[in-house]
């Protein structure tokens, strides 16, 4: 009974073999580097002969006097990008399936789902032309109405709006086809009982377009929970400079500067840790959450 089960699922294992090696390799192999962190590291001695220090590098983590002001910095960000991620695309979701013209729908949605395919790379460097403050299109439509150029990449106050407005335009097209694909599974029925009851488009999309949206926008925000600490590496590090270390350094490009710039590898492995431990338990309270929410299940 099990060899004919075996021999017939041997061939979807070995598709999924090559997947389950890198991730090994790659994911797995360096969680064994995390015990640098309990040790005063040193490349000539290496990982195994470098003395242990216990938690000397956490204290001192923890004394870093730019420590609380990054982890603010961190979560601000986040919790500002998942707001905005979930407000666009909803709203767009809800524009465009007012859309009766199938082919200028389409093309909408191949416009607004291009920037997600594109790198920080990319992306920083059109942002950093756009929002030049002596040649950026930006500042040349604000100089017509008599405003001074403004130093967005370069201005504390102004970097944090930047990131999270780019993000949310990379990201939000991709977002919308989620809520799409919920539309999409609203029954038709219910729209035709509604007109007969003499609603207009607005009292249909109150009274049933989001109500059907609800349980995939409740399973979204509980998902989201899990990445209040990723601010987006990427994106911060293609865009930002020690003027706006202030609003706009986060835990990731932290652990960047004290690990390779620095080259401080026990310190930057410690922050590291304490982020990944923190983000298990964000993590898991959100699939909890969304079990309890929305009846979600990983399996």
């Amino acid at each position: 009974m099990i060899k004919p089960k075996i021999r017939r699922q041997l061939p979807l294992h070995l598709m999924v073999a090559p997947s389950f090696i890198l991730v090994l390799i790659f994911s797995y192999g360096p969680i064994v580097g995390l015990m640098i962190a309990f040790q005063k590291f040193s490349i000539v001695k290496g990982m195994f002969g470098s003395p242990f220090v216990g938690w000397d590098n956490f204290d001192y983590m923890f004394k870093l006097p730019e420590i609380w002001q990054v982890i603010r910095n961190t979560v601000g960000i986040s919790i500002m990008k998942i707001a905005a991620g979930l407000v666009v695309p909803i709203l767009v979701a809800l524009l465009l399936n007012e859309v009766r013209k199938q082919a200028f729908k389409r093309w909408i949605q191949t416009m607004i789902y291009l920037p997600h395919f594109l790198s920080w790379i990319i992306l920083g460097g059109v942002l950093i032309d756009i929002l030049s403050p002596t040649s950026g299109i930006v500042n040349q439509f604000l100089g017509l109405f008599g405003i001074e150029p403004i130093f967005f990449l370069g201005n504390a106050h102004w970097f944090p709006v930047v990131v999270v407005i780019s993000d949310v335009w990379k990201e939000f097209g991709f977002s919308t086809i989620v809520y799409l694909a919920a539309l999409a599974g609203i029954n038709p029925a219910l729209y035709e009982a509604a007109v007969i009851d003499g609603a207009n488009r607005w009292k249909q999309t109150l009274h049933i377009t989001l109500p059907g949206m609800i349980p995939i926008i409740i399973l979204l925000v509980t998902l989201s929970l899990g990445n209040v600490l990723n601010a987006g590496f990427d994106q911060i590090f293609n865009l930002y400079s020690p003027v706006v270390y202030e609003s706009g350094d986060i835990i990731d490009t932290l652990v960047y500067r004290l690990g390779l710039e620095q080259a401080q590898y026990s310190l930057a492995t410690a922050v590291g840790l304490i982020k990944s431990v923190v983000s298990i338990v964000l993590i898991s309270g959100s699939y909890y959450l969304a079990y309890r929410a929305a009846n979600y299940r990983i399996f």
